[in-house]
């Protein structure tokens, strides 16, 4: 049994992720998200899909990005 570090559940079954060396368990995808996925600078909702990046910040679309003041970002379609 391991335990969910965003939950706290033990589960039987969890998913372990590692990123830059640093291993995380949890026990479902909504809790990995919700411990690793960045957030869009201007709207502050997760980013769980490619999202749009200007320098170091991370979008959740060219709209977002557009209304931070970035310009010229288009979506990935």
């Amino acid at each position: 049994m391991a335990t969910c570090e965003v939950c706290g559940n033990e589960y039987e079954r969890p998913m372990e992720v590692t990123i830059a060396g640093e291993r995380h368990v949890f026990d479902c995808f909504e809790c990995a998200i919700h411990a690793l996925a960045p957030r869009c600078e201007h709207c502050g909702c997760r980013v769980i899909g490619h999202g749009v990046e200007a320098g170091e910040a991370i979008f959740c679309c060219a709209s977002c990005a557009e209304r931070a003041g970035v310009v010229g970002l288009r979506d990935h379609v």
